[in-house]
């Protein structure tokens, strides 16, 4: 397998408003080999990822410009490049709302913008940013995306491992349930022997009872009145 089969495994999702910065991200993206998916606001970002705003009710709803399975999709995400200035959710408002979520905090955020704005740039770094590009973002750029990449690879292979080792357990080690059924026949066989137990009392009482040890005294005063 070459590098460009394996890089060919990655799903980048671009979010920008802008139509002409969507398609040359789109395009540089796909350059590089690089699955990509588009969309032009941070909604429908987190719709495509699965992640659905409750609190966002003063937008009225709409149809997302993405693909229908969107919910969940069957391409996993490994990347979300975004602009930072978009109107309504802004590219630092998505990058927080990923990493509240503890279903989607693992997956590295970059983000892009035309302005050189040192608050800005560290403010997003601090919230958990991997990358902050300026625009136009080149080819050189998209290199140094790689790494953040592979770290989502290697976390997903180690937590399908560990779910791998948990299922093999249950496997392993009946239920309770079945412990309990397998320990109850023994039971019955119990209770048997202690329901025999008074039986064979009963018996050799009744055996010391007719010996002749106890009939021969009373036999020889029968003998002796005669």
């Amino acid at each position: 397998m070459g590098m460009a089969a394996t890089e060919s495994q990655f799903h980048v999702l671009a979010v920008d408003d802008s139509l002409i910065d969507r398609k040359l991200i789109e395009r540089l993206l796909k350059t590089s080999s690089y699955q990509v998916t588009t969309v032009d606001s941070g909604s429908k970002a987190l719709e495509f990822l699965g992640l659905n705003e409750d609190d966002d009710q003063t937008n009225p709803p709409h149809i997302p410009s993405v693909s229908p399975n969107n919910h969940h999709q069957e391409v996993q995400v490994n990347l979300v490049i975004t602009d930072y200035c978009m109107p309504g959710m802004t590219g630092y408002d998505l990058l927080k709302k990923i990493k509240e979520s503890s279903s989607l905090r693992n997956i590295p955020v970059v983000i892009m913008s035309s302005e050189n704005v040192p608050s800005r740039i560290s403010r997003c770094l601090e919230e958990g940013a991997e990358e902050f590009f300026l625009k136009p973002v080149r080819l050189s750029d998209l290199n140094r995306l790689k790494p953040h990449m592979m770290k989502t690879k290697v976390n997903d292979h180690q937590n399908f491992e560990k779910l791998e080792e948990s299922e093999e357990t249950q496997f392993q080690s009946p239920p309770p349930k079945e412990q309990q059924q397998l320990q109850q026949p023994p039971q019955p066989q119990q209770q048997e022997q202690q329901q025999q137990q008074p039986s064979n009392n009963k018996r050799k009482a009744m055996e010391e009872g007719l010996s002749p040890d106890r009939t021969r005294p009373r036999y020889n005063d029968i003998a002796t009145l005669v």
